[in-house]
């Protein structure tokens, strides 16, 4: 069993310096890595990123993180990435990681994503050179997660996670108001999901949104903002299970 940590849209600031830090400090307990699913800062600024970057500093369990649109807002993304990266914390952008619990591989693909909305009510590539961008700029962050979990799936990962910062299906979103679902995610995240496989999908952005979701191909996907989850972090299991099938012993600390 793996043990998977996960929560977004924390907003640090400097004034919530040391918040969830003890929180944190129980991870090793209770689960085998952390997912960040974005929104990490409030405005995206070098400063705010400092503040999460000491508050998962030497944690004990892996951390994986994607950024979310207030972590673009300063127009600093890479400086904010890289006060991460070098607090140990894998930042992920149509890429992927491999993690360790144990014997287990666990395989992490991510992307921020962006909005479109859902089948039958999406945006088209269609009309002004602005709208086609829009879409066009969704339909590459979602190549890049679908091509970032073919390439765990190539590497025999155990366990595979899609972790985005934007929704890929609208049962997660229930609670937000209808009109702005399109600004909240993409039917094509949840294709790129469903064409590669993963055993869950992890997401924020949603703070009126439900926690529990799943993709028409059968994927679990959980909304982790913390207006959601209403705690530090939620934990999810997951059985590993290799090529044949079979579960795979994790051997886990407790």
């Amino acid at each position: 069993m793996i043990r998977v940590a996960a929560v977004g849209d924390i907003h640090m600031g400097p004034d919530s310096r040391g918040l969830l830090r003890p929180a944190f400090d129980t991870l090793p307990a209770c689960a085998d890595l952390l997912l960040l699913a974005g929104d990490l800062t409030r405005h995206g600024t070098p400063e705010e990123a400092r503040v999460v970057a000491d508050e998962v500093r030497g944690l004990g369990v892996p951390v994986v993180a994607v950024l979310g649109n207030h972590d673009h807002h300063d127009e600093r993304p890479d400086e904010v990435t890289a006060i991460l990266r070098e607090a140990g914390v894998e930042v992920l952008e149509g890429d992927a990681c491999v993690v360790r619990a144990g014997p287990v591989r666990v395989g992490v693909a991510g992307t921020k994503g962006f909005g479109g909305g859902f089948v039958g009510r999406n945006a088209g590539e269609f009309g002004e050179p602005l709208m086609k961008e829009f879409v066009r700029y969704s339909r590459r962050c979602a190549d890049g997660l679908r091509t970032a979990l073919e390439k765990l799936a190539r590497e025999d990962c155990d366990v595979r996670i899609a972790l985005t910062h934007f929704s890929p299906v609208p049962d997660t979103l229930a609670g937000e108001p209808p009109e702005i679902y399109p600004f909240l995610g993409s039917y094509l995240l949840a294709e790129a999901i469903d064409t590669a496989g993963a055993d869950l999908a992890v997401h924020g952005h949603a703070h009126a949104g439900t926690e529990h979701g799943m993709t028409s191909g059968g994927v679990r996907v959980r909304n982790v903002a913390q207006p959601v989850i209403r705690r530090a972090f939620s934990v999810y299991e997951l059985h590993a299970r290799n090529r044949a099938g079979e579960t795979v012993p994790t051997g886990t600390s407790a």
